[in-house]
C-alpha cells in the first residue's frame, strides 16, 4: 500500500487517479509501446493490413496504370514492408531451396517481368521475400509505349489486361541505375573483404533482366545490345518474345527464326564471358501460352540448337476464357492486351505440361509463369516441372505479404507430402 501510495491519491468517489507528475510519463511510454507495435505490424510484409486495407485503397482511388506507378514509387524510396522473418526459418531453405544456374536459391518464388520495368525497385522487392526478381522489358531507346488508358483490372477475377507496348525509359537510364546500386553494394562487400555471390547481392537470390526490342528495332540487334549493354548487371538475361503488344514481336517464336536469334545471342553472351562479379549470366528465352502442340516442340527443339539454358512459360494470354471469368463486362473483356492472373493459370500450366514433354531429356531450366496466386499453384508447376515460379498480377492485388505467404503454404503442403521442393520438380511426368 506504501508503494501504491506514491502514485494513486483518493478523491471523493474513492476511485484513485494517477498524480500528475507520472500521468505523462505512463502516457509517454505507453504512446512509445504502442507506435512501436504499430510500425513493427506496419514494416512486417506478413501484416494483413496491406492485403486487406492499402491493396484496396490503392484500387479505389487510382485507375490501373496509376496503381502501378504508386506502387513502383513505394518501392523505389523503400516505403515497403519487409518480410521481417525470412532468416527466422532454416528449415525453409531446407525444404525449399533449389539449385539453379550455379546458385541455390531460398526458395522457388520468384518476381515476373513487368512490374518493375526500369529496375527501380529491386532491393525493396528482394526484402518482400523473393528469391529471384526479374526486371524489364526493357529496349535499347526509350519509348512511350501504347496510348493510354493501356492498363485494365479485373478485380472480381484477379485479373487484368495490359497493352503497354514496352514502355521503357532505355538501356542507357536503367544502366545508370544499376551502376549506382552496384557500386553501393560493392564497395560494402569490398569493406568487409568479401565476394559478392550474385547481382542480388543476398545468398540465394538472382537478379534477371528481361531484354526486349524497340517497336521499329531491329529483331536481332537490339537483344545483342540488351546482352552487351546490361548483361554486366545480370545474373540471368532473358530474351523476350513474347509480349502480345508490340506488332510482329511473337512471330519470332517461328523455329528458324527463333533459332537464329537465340543462337546470335548466345554468341553475344559467350562474348560478354562474365557480369561484373565474375560470373556467367545464363540466357533464357520468355513464351507465349497461345501455342499449339508443334510451335511448343518448334521451340524446345530451337532451344536445344541455340543451347540456351532455359525457357520461362509463360507470358500473357490473348485468349479471352469466358468459362474462368467471373467479369460479364464485355466492354472490359475484349480489350485489345495480353490478360493475366487467375485466369491464364489453366492455360499456362498446360503449356508448361507440354514443353516438358519436349525438355525433359535436356538440361534446360523450366520456369513456371501465370496465375500462380498460392503454395498450391506453385506446388502443381512444380510437378509440372518448373524448376521455379514466378508471380506478378497476384503480387499487385494481395500485395507484398504474398511472397511470404506462398512460402508458408509451400512449405505446409510440401510436408505433408515428405518431400522437398527439389524433389518434387517433374513429379508428374508420365
Amino acid at each position: 500500500m506504501v508503494f501504491f501510495s506514491r502514485f494513486f491519491k483518493p478523491v471523493q468517489t474513492g476511485v484513485p487517479i494517477l498524480k500528475s507528475s507520472i500521468a505523462p510519463r505512463l502516457y509517454l511510454v505507453g504512446g512509445l509501446i504502442g507506435g512501436s507495435i504499430g510500425a513493427y505490424y506496419m514494416l512486417d510484409a506478413r501484416s494483413a493490413v496491406h492485403e486487406y486495407v492499402f491493396c484496396p485503397l490503392i484500387r479505389t482511388f487510382t485507375d490501373a496504370e496509376e496503381g502501378h506507378r504508386l506502387g513502383v514509387n513505394l518501392l523505389k524510396y523503400g516505403l515497403t514492408p519487409k518480410l521481417l522473418d525470412e532468416d527466422l526459418h532454416p528449415d525453409y531453405d531446407q525444404i525449399l531451396g533449389v539449385n539453379v544456374f550455379g546458385t541455390k536459391l531460398r526458395s522457388p518464388v520468384g518476381l515476373a517481368a513487368g512490374l518493375d520495368k526500369d529496375g527501380e525497385g529491386i532491393d525493396s522487392l528482394f526484402d518482400c521475400g523473393f528469391s529471384y526478381v526479374e526486371i524489364g522489358s526493357i529496349t535499347p531507346e526509350p519509348q512511350p509505349g501504347n496510348e493510354k488508358p493501356r492498363f485494365f483490372r479485373l478485380p472480381k477475377d484477379d485479373a487484368v489486361i495490359n497493352r503497354y507496348g514496352f514502355n521503357s525509359t532505355g538501356h542507357f537510364n536503367v544502366i545508370s541505375t544499376l551502376r549506382l546500386r552496384f557500386n553501393k553494394f560493392f564497395q560494402r562487400f569490398q569493406s568487409h573483404d568479401e565476394t559478392p555471390c550474385s547481382m542480388a547481392f543476398r545468398p540465394g537470390k538472382l537478379l534477371g533482366i528481361n531484354l526486349g526490342k524497340n517497336k521499329t528495332g531491329d529483331e536481332i540487334t537490339d537483344y545483342v545490345k540488351g546482352v552487351q549493354r546490361l548483361g554486366p548487371y545480370a545474373d540471368v538475361l532473358i530474351i523476350n518474345v513474347s509480349s502480345p503488344n508490340t506488332p510482329g514481336l511473337r512471330d519470332l517464336q517461328n523455329e528458324e527464326k527463333l533459332t537464329k536469334l537465340l543462337t546470335t545471342v548466345v554468341q553475344e553472351r559467350d562474348t560478354l564471358k562474365t557480369n561484373m562479379i565474375g560470373k556467367k549470366p545464363p540466357v533464357l528465352v520468355k513464351v507465349a501460352p497461345d501455342l499449339t502442340e508443334p510451335e511448343i516442340e518448334s521451340i524446345a527443339s530451337s532451344a536445344k540448337q541455340a543451347q540456351i539454358d532455359g525457357i520461362i512459360i509463360s507470358n500473357t494470354t490473348i485468349q479471352r476464357p469466358t468459362d474462368k471469368l467471373i467479369t460479364t463486362d464485355q466492354q472490359l473483356i475484349q480489350q485489345t492486351g495480353g490478360l493475366s492472373g487467375k485466369p491464364l493459370k489453366p492455360i499456362s500450366l498446360q503449356a508448361l505440361r507440354t514443353l516438358r514433354k519436349y525438355t525433359k531429356d535436356s538440361n534446360l531450366v523450366l520456369i513456371g509463369c501465370g496465375g500462380i496466386s498460392s503454395g498450391k499453384d506453385a506446388l502443381e508447376f512444380g510437378k509440372a516441372g518448373a524448376t521455379f515460379v514466378e508471380l506478378y498480377t497476384a503480387f499487385a492485388y494481395r500485395g507484398p505479404g504474398l511472397p511470404g505467404k506462398i512460402r508458408d503454404e509451400l512449405v505446409a503442403e510440401l510436408k505433408k507430402e515428405g518431400k522437398t521442393w527439389s524433389e518434387i520438380i517433374g513429379q508428374d511426368d508420365p
